[in-house]
């Protein structure tokens, strides 16, 4: 792997198989090749989460902070390497209108989730929907980027559940 200081559209062309031509018609330039390949990746994962929270819906805290960790998780590293690279790629351009949109897809399917909850009633469900993703989000991005060995991924697949549940019972009143 050479780095991203080394891609091109040009290399990507070649790569890809098409003239340069055909790759600047789509992407004028390196940016909007990156912005593209960010906005399918994310795309990805909101989907992820969209199907969980459907299939999860009415089950309890325990089997949704289960599932949702899981399927979260997943949608993550199933790009690995290159879903770590592209946190540094966001860092560089401009997103906040693509990140605005699938923090509110997420929020709007995690907020539909945790309402179907048997088990659990939240006073402020705006709040807690807030807090459970910026802690599955969070907490994700932090262990990938510290170090994403096998060991720090089997601890997140381990303890981000009970971190997310034991979260969810301490703010219901249920």
């Amino acid at each position: 792997m050479e780095g991203i200081g080394k891609l091109t559209t040009t290399r990507v062309a070649e790569r890809a198989g098409v003239s340069v031509g055909t790759m600047y018609q789509y992407f004028p330039h390196k940016q909007a090749l990156l912005y593209a390949v960010l906005e399918q990746y994310l795309e990805h994962v909101v989907i992820a989460v969209e199907q969980a929270c459907e299939r999860l819906a009415g089950t309890p805290l325990a089997e949704m902070t289960e599932g949702l960790v899981h399927s979260y998780l997943e949608a993550k590293l199933r790009h690995m390497p290159g879903s770590l690279a592209l946190y540094a790629i966001a860092a560089d351009l401009d997103t906040a209108m693509l990140i605005a949109d699938v923090t509110a897809r997420v929020d709007r399917a995690v907020r539909r989730l945790l309402l179907s909850a048997p088990d659990a009633v939240f006073d402020d469900i705006d709040k807690v929907t807030f807090a459970l993703r910026t802690l599955l989000v969070g907490t994700v991005r932090a262990g990938l980027e510290h170090d994403a060995s096998p060991t720090t991924l089997a601890m997140l697949r381990s303890q981000l559940p009970l971190m997310c549940r034991a979260y969810l019972v301490a703010v219901s009143r249920d």
